[in-house]
């Protein structure tokens, strides 16, 4: 009897076994990996010096693996573009609105663990869905190395859902979204770089953006204007803008 056919029909765990083939097209190996990607921290308990056992430390893993696969597909998709439009791109397809819609369509919604108490639906939430891809990714890297998951992504997630060349003529300018949508509603908006995370690179910009005040968004990057749009896109989905 195969590994897989255990797990699948005989395991414990072979109903979320089954649930993860269906979802990903794949066994797991490491089926701890996969509930942790799929906890949110509204529902972890802390396991030392503070660290939960939440999707948050493989959310940071999965976003470098994905944001490297799709830099290496669009530096060989477009070899006559500069950095300035492949950045543009990379955010346009990595972006937390677009991760919320795969996230959804790949039905991760069935899967993650949230508190309802403290969270609304998964589906109407800003970022717990395209959190909870990102954590997927990283659990697949560290489960089946980088190879496969770059396969996986490009196979699975981008040939299948991703049209690239709508996403190139599609504008994305989510700080130039929220500062209109300030200026209409009369509300002050600030964008202030701010300190790295302990342990964080300091080669990294943290940007934060206060809406009358009050912190709506915070994005880290290696360049300070991709990461204000992290920040601005992720105020965009708190206010509902987009």
């Amino acid at each position: 009897m195969s590994l897989q056919i255990y797990k699948l029909y005989f395991s414990r765990n072979r109903a979320y076994y089954k649930k993860l083939k269906n979802i990903l097209g794949f066994v797991p190996g490491n089926v701890k990996l996969y509930q942790m990607a799929f906890r949110h921290k509204s529902v972890a308990v802390p396991i030392k010096e503070g660290v939960k056992n939440s999707n948050e430390r493989l959310e940071f893993l999965g976003d470098a693996v994905l944001g490297s696969v799709i830099a290496e597909l669009l530096f060989k998709l477009y070899p006559y573009k500069g950095e300035g439009f492949l950045t543009e791109m990379r955010s346009k397809i990595v972006s937390r609105a677009n991760l919320n819609q795969l996230s959804r369509k790949l039905g991760f919604d069935q899967l993650i663990q949230y508190d309802s108490r403290m969270i609304s639906y998964p589906t109407k939430q800003g970022s717990l869905l395209g959190d909870a891809f990102e954590a997927v990714i990283g659990a697949i890297y560290l489960d089946k190395g980088y190879m496969f998951t770059k396969e996986f992504l490009l196979t699975r997630i981008v040939d299948p859902h991703v049209d690239i060349e709508t996403l190139e003529i599609t504008e994305s300018n989510f700080k130039s979204r929220l500062i209109e949508w300030c200026q209409q509603e009369g509300k002050e908006v600030v964008f202030n770089l701010i300190e790295n995370p302990q342990g964080e690179s300091t080669k990294m910009f943290s940007i934060e953006v206060l809406v009358n005040g009050q912190v709506c968004g915070i994005g880290r990057d290696f360049n300070k204007k991709s990461a204000e749009k992290l920040a601005a896109e992720k105020a965009c989905e708190l206010l509902r803008i987009i």
